[in-house]
Order: C-alpha cells, then structure tokens, then sequence
C-alpha cells in the first residue's frame, strides 16, 4: 500500500521559510515523477511544482525563484524549500505521485498525501 505523508507546514510571517517534507512508504521513489501541490481556501487546487524520476522539475511562474523540490532517493522523500513566503502561499499543501511528470501537471496522480497546512502572515 502506497502512502505519502506530508510534514513541515506551520505559521511564519512573510519573507520567511519553511521546508516541506513529504516520505513516500510502498513505493520506490527513484521509479517515479513527484509533485508538490496546494489549495487555498475558496480555489481550486493548483499544481506548485513537479520533478520527474530523472530530476528534472517544474514550476509554476508565481514561486519560481522562490521555490525548489528536491528528492532524496535513499530516505524516499521529497522536498519542498519555499523562501521569500508571501501572503498569497497561504495554503494546504499537498504531494502526489504518478509514473511521469505529465500525468501529475495533467492532475492524473494515483496517491496524494493528507495535506500541510502553510500559513503567510503579512
């Protein structure tokens, strides 16, 4: 059974950092694409950034600069290391997984996690 468990979520005032976790159990990482997701109150989920099983990532345009995901194979983890935090971050994060980057932009993930909530204060 495949299951993604997201940590690293809290309160930090803008311009601050925080780094998301996310442990993949049940499932090789280094096999499969990542991505990093999140949705605020009132919106739809939107897709924050994405790596594929090689290493190559994608970001959407408002945190590129900002954001970084990254991948530990050994640990089965993916990160997510967000700086210069803005109001507008404020969310649910979530992470999901699926064989190829192209399914997780298309929203076709097989297995998310239970979300982190991040919180921007002004």
């Amino acid at each position: 059974q495949v299951q993604l468990a997201e940590s690293g979520g809290g309160l930090v005032q803008a311009g601050g950092s925080l780094r998301l976790s996310c442990a993949v159990s049940g499932r090789t990482l280094s096999s499969y694409a990542m991505g990093w997701f999140r949705q605020a109150p009132g919106k739809e989920r939107e897709l924050v950034a994405a790596i594929s099983s090689g290493g190559i990532t994608n970001y959407r345009d408002s945190v590129k600069g900002r954001f970084t995901i990254s991948r530990d194979n050994v640990k089965n983890t993916v990160y997510l290391q967000m700086s210069s935090l803005k109001p507008e971050d404020t969310a649910v994060y979530y992470c999901a997984t699926k064989s190829y980057t192209y399914e997780i932009v298309a929203g076709r993930s097989d297995y998310w996690g239970q979300g982190t909530q991040v919180t921007v204060s002004s």
